[in-house]
């Protein structure tokens, strides 16, 4: 959709699936839809980029910066949950519905969030934010008791109430549904407290600080929440989002390649970006 009421020096793409063609001559771009065409100095591209198709996301920005030369860096989604592998699958869809605060670790990053199990796999603020820096074929790390050190408290629970059992201690710190398929999965061998050694606490708080899981793969551009990649910064100019090599071209928000954390950063380069471009178009 264009907006009708813009003048001849500026036309901003609302809608980019009702573009039907786009071309710069003269120092003029003409912009065709099925229902008007307009020309205008200056064009501003604030298409998006592939998250969330089902409301109108496609590949409409970063293939007209590609039309006039603009390098575009390979996309993917971000801020996505992980899905399982489907032996993994079998095991932990049982306990959809689970969240407890982790560290989630990949390539060296770490995020301190909840993580949720769902059926299809991991999500949760945790999963989301990591899933910007795990690649396919990656192993995840997982803490999950980052607020507790695991090795003292069972060392002290052994004091107080060496009868207790093992599971009956973790549940304290771990949701039960989650001790219960631990115990299923032999992560640890249920006992009295009084029974630990030294060796058996460190084996146990190792297995459970740095728990490994192996995903799938992400559920895809239809969840995601933003999309990596997009339009190379090095085309762009900083102060201005115009495109280096052609005039009166600008590109904002999401078709460029810069991604945020949660927490509004996206929103925030959003309007950002935009108020720079219609600032100096």
């Amino acid at each position: 959709m264009l907006q009708q009421e813009c003048d001849k020096a500026g036309v901003q793409i609302a809608l980019q699936q009702e573009i039907s063609n786009v071309t710069f001559a003269d120092g003029q771009y003409q912009v065709v839809t099925p229902q008007l065409t307009r020309q205008c100095q200056s064009l501003v591209v604030a298409s998006g980029g592939l998250s969330l198709p089902n409301l109108g996301a496609t590949a409409f920005g970063f293939q007209l910066a590609e039309q006039f030369g603009l390098k575009v860096l390979p996309v993917r989604a971000g801020l996505v949950p992980l899905t399982w592998q489907p032996s993994d699958k079998a095991v932990f869809e049982e306990i959809s519905g689970v969240s407890l605060p982790v560290t989630a670790e990949a390539n060296d990053v770490v995020f301190p969030e909840d993580m949720l199990f769902t059926h299809r796999g991991l999500s949760g603020p945790a999963i989301l934010q990591i899933s910007n820096y795990w690649q396919p074929g990656d192993e995840l790390k997982i803490n999950l008791a980052p607020e507790q050190d695991i090795a003292s408290f069972l060392s002290e629970q052994q004091q107080q109430h060496p009868a207790q059992e093992l599971k009956t201690a973790l549940a304290k710190i771990l949701p039960k549904r989650l001790v219960e398929k631990l115990l299923e999965l032999q992560v640890f061998q249920n006992q009295p407290l009084k029974a630990l050694n030294a060796k058996n606490i460190e084996r146990l708080d190792q297995a459970l600080s740095r728990y490994i899981f192996k995903p799938n793969g992400t559920e895809g551009y239809r969840t995601a929440e933003v999309t990596l990649g997009g339009v190379d910064t090095n085309e762009l100019s900083s102060e201005t989002m115009e495109a280096k090599n052609q005039p009166g071209l600008y590109f904002i928000g999401e078709v460029v390649d810069v991604t945020g954390w949660l927490g509004g950063y996206n929103f925030q380069w959003a309007w950002a970006s935009g108020w720079v471009a219609g600032h100096y178009c």
